[in-house]
């Protein structure tokens, strides 16, 4: 029932419905936290990139064998984080709109283990 609902709204709306990666899906939402991380780290909330892993992995159970989000992106490479967020800040707009520090760090070749708050 509550598919049908989905369905047809999404026809009522013009959505053109398809289906996601699971890759598509880790990358929207993990690269989401991501430059939400960055921007805290820019707005001084948090002094270092490792204190927002812990926050994760106390807060919200992230799963402690991925190290957290903003580890986890020092290993994938804050320039490919980079591509990714802008292309879905191209695609959805500013909900999703790239780090100053994020961009920063990527040009640079940086990571966040990199970077300290000052």
């Amino acid at each position: 029932m509550i598919e049908e609902l989905i369905l047809k709204t999404s026809e009522e709306l013009g959505f053109t419905r398809r289906t996601y990666t699971d890759e598509e899906i880790l990358e929207r939402y993990l690269y989401s936290i991501i430059n939400t991380g960055a921007q805290v780290l820019e707005e001084g909330l948090a002094i270092r990139a490792s204190d927002i892993d812990v926050i994760w992995h106390y807060g919200y159970g992230f799963p402690r064998y991925q190290g957290g989000p903003m580890f986890y992106a020092d290993l994938v490479g804050l320039d490919n984080i980079y591509d990714k967020v802008l292309a879905l800040h191209e695609d959805y707009g500013d909900w999703v709109k790239p780090s100053g520090l994020l961009k920063s760090l990527a040009e640079e070749g940086k990571g966040f283990a990199d970077y300290r708050a000052g």
